[in-house]
């Protein structure tokens, strides 16, 4: 059965939630069918909520160990349940107090890391935007999610957290799809600023940006936009969530992922001459 979860460290932290439910229920000697009516449940839920097809709530939890006697296991099953979600966050819930916050909420997490690696299959990365892409592109994200309109100050704060790939203390490999080239942001004078900026950052000694070219044959399909930090985790960016990958096993496959899309890419005088050839073709 297809797992519910986007990633595979989230669908085994999950599973193995719902295996401590289904332990806690055996230990007590009842069936699925007492548990829910002690709980005020359905019987269908407690089926959900043990094969892990549904991810359980705080009060689920504190119901479901209290019919079963076992309040003692309330707080483990709580912490591991709040990591679980640590794993999968809603952009919107996220971004609720606005998009500034979230800009400065990463700063510990970039001045700690050495080596990022970035793959973008959609827009031109953070740590390369211009003020006036950033603000484009902020705008369009608060709009789609409905939340809060700070997007002067959140576009500022990135442009401002971004000077890190000027200090010498961090290094960049980054690999761009050529389509994110293409791919308008505001308006073209914008677009335009924003390519001319990326030509004269890639001149900066500790930033490597490749471009893989359209229509090169590949082995490696078009994969979600990802940042690897170090070797400690990884943040994949879906429509509706940001993914925190800290799986070792997942780690390792996202680096391999990096250097099968580096290797396709293309770099120096050809990558820039298709930034060049993109700011051509804006109207």
């Amino acid at each position: 059965m297809q797992s519910p979860y986007p990633s595979a460290a989230l669908d085994e932290a999950r599973r193995a939630i719902a295996e401590k439910l289904r332990e806690i229920r055996r230990d007590a000697g009842l069936t699925g069918r007492e548990v829910a009516a002690r709980a005020g449940w359905q019987p269908s839920k407690v089926s959900r909520l043990q094969s892990a097809t549904t991810a359980p709530s705080d009060d689920d939890i504190r119901a479901w160990c209290r019919a079963c006697g076992a309040e003692d296991r309330i707080p483990d099953l709580l912490a591991a349940n709040r990591t679980a979600d640590s794993m999968y966050l809603e952009w919107r819930r996220v971004q609720r107090s606005g998009l500034r916050r979230l800009q400065e909420s990463r700063i510990p997490l970039y001045e700690s890391t050495r080596t990022f690696r970035i793959y973008s299959s959609t827009v031109i990365p953070g740590f390369l935007q211009t003020y006036e892409y950033a603000a484009a592109l902020l705008k369009n994200i608060a709009a789609f999610h409905e939340t809060p309109d700070d997007v002067a100050d959140a576009a500022e704060a990135r442009v401002q957290r971004s000077q890190i790939i000027r200090d010498g203390r961090h290094r960049f490999a980054i690999v761009l799809e050529e389509s994110v080239l293409h791919h308008v942001v505001g308006d073209a004078a914008t677009m335009a600023g924003q390519l001319g900026h990326l030509l004269s950052v890639m001149a900066l000694p500790a930033v490597s940006v490749g471009v893989i070219p359209a229509g090169r044959q590949r082995g490696m399909w078009t994969l979600e936009t990802f940042t690897a930090f170090d070797d400690a985790r990884v943040h994949v960016e879906l429509l509706t969530a940001a993914i925190t990958v800290t799986a070792p096993g997942e780690i390792t496959q996202y680096a391999h992922a990096f250097e099968e899309m580096a290797g396709l890419a293309v770099y120096g005088a050809d990558a820039r001459s298709r930034i060049s050839a993109a700011i051509n073709s804006l109207d």
